[in-house]
């Protein structure tokens, strides 16, 4: 077919050998110059024109021609990120000057666009651009890029994106830090995360001990806990000295994940390092230890608040008559209930319920029924449901 195809004359056959060893030889693009310019003597366009319709279909050297030629073309006519950026910043502030446009949604419908398309790039000159021009693009382009950056596994732009966040937002809510946990929590590099600490640390100061508490919370909502307990010995090294909040964190994160050795541990250094427990701090060592049975260690805690300044309230003695009750100790329980009721604190609808019923399994029933009439007595003046859904809002 190849030989009927091509004309038979000398210089024709020349051409068709030169195309075919190239063929056969290698197929790669920068060879077919070389080949044009051996061959250069023979006019190229005669050459063609001499050659059958359809023969040129034979030969893959031109059908890497026509390729090579289409892919230069359209690289050639990509946008680089800087041109794409600049064309929709242009784009948004001319959509800006309609009123009815919100900005932030504005800025965060390109941002999404540019992130969806994996231009992770443009999204960040975009968003350095609009601060530029003194525009916010909101907190939830910041989160676009964030979650882009995790998916795409490109930690420098997601720490950089971070640290312009906390630059230049001043409320920030929990999301982009519970992004920033979940993609930190993946890498097991511990010297990326203890230079990144670093890099927030420096750049928040005064404020550096607020910001680094909220990445705790973010990590203790994972139950990282090992991660949480190093960025806790690590502000040590950072000058950022923990605060009430950072301890309460920590306490309510070992708690959760029932590492109560942990948990008496921070206590204690809490009060080495003159940090004063408050009520939350009892709290939630209460609630802790009374799951494991330590009510001994819950009564003297009790006693300790007294004596530091922190005054226990309704969750402190909820958790203290139900333990007791639930152990058999009612006489301790009742005892407690009046200890509250001296403090001028409103039982709840909850504590009355788990006295009767702690009462009667243990046999005491006229107990059990005067203090079910003693409830209904001061139903108005009870703590119930609403109340504390209330004190949630």
């Amino acid at each position: 077919m190849l030989a009927a195809a091509v004309p038979r004359s000398r210089n024709h056959l020349r051409l068709a050998m030169a195309l075919r060893n190239y063929y056969c030889s290698n197929c790669h693009t920068p060879y077919l110059f070389n080949t044009l310019r051996a061959i250069r003597t023979y006019p190229l366009a005669n050459c063609i024109k001499s050659i059958p319709v359809g023969a040129l279909w034979i030969f893959p050297f031109f059908q890497v021609l026509v390729s090579s030629r289409t892919n230069h073309l359209s690289i050639a006519t990509q946008a680089s990120p800087e041109d794409s950026s600049d064309e929709i910043l242009n784009e948004i502030l001319s959509r800006m000057e309609d009123s009815t446009v919100s900005s932030d949604k504005l800025c965060v419908t390109y941002i999404n666009k540019l992130c969806s398309g994996g231009n992770l790039l443009a999204a960040s000159r975009l968003m350095q651009s609009l601060r530029d021009k003194c525009i916010s693009p909101g907190l939830d382009s910041y989160s676009c890029l964030l979650k882009a950056a995790v998916e795409q596994h490109d930690l420098d732009t997601l720490s950089q994106c971070f640290k312009n966040l906390l630059t230049f937002c001043e409320s920030i809510s929990s999301t982009p830090f519970l992004i920033l946990a979940e993609a930190l929590a993946k890498k097991s590099d511990e010297v990326f995360l203890l230079s990144f600490l670093k890099e927030v640390s420096e750049l928040t100061f005064p404020r550096n001990t607020s910001v680094l508490n909220r990445i705790i919370f973010a990590f203790g909502e994972l139950r990282e806990v090992d991660k949480v307990l190093m960025i806790f010995d690590h502000m040590k090294i950072l000058k950022c000295k923990p605060d009430l909040v950072t301890y309460n964190t920590i306490l309510a994160i070992l708690g959760k994940c029932g590492r109560v050795d942990v948990l008496l541990d921070k206590f204690a250094s809490m009060k080495e390092r003159n940090v004063r427990p408050d009520t939350i701090s009892y709290n939630t060592l209460i609630n802790n230890l009374r799951k494991v049975g330590r009510l001994d260690l819950c009564k003297e805690l009790l006693k300790e608040m007294g004596k530091g300044g922190a005054e226990p309230d309704l969750q402190t003695y909820t958790a203290l008559i139900d333990s007791f009750g639930s152990s058999g100790n009612v006489e301790e329980a009742l005892s407690l209930f009046e200890e509250m009721k001296h403090r001028r604190i409103r039982p709840s609808i909850y504590i009355y319920r788990s006295l009767i019923s702690n009462l009667k399994k243990m046999g005491k029933f006229k107990l059990a029924t005067k203090i079910s009439e003693e409830m209904d007595a001061c139903l108005s003046n009870v703590v119930g449901p609403r109340d504390f859904k209330k004190k949630k809002r």
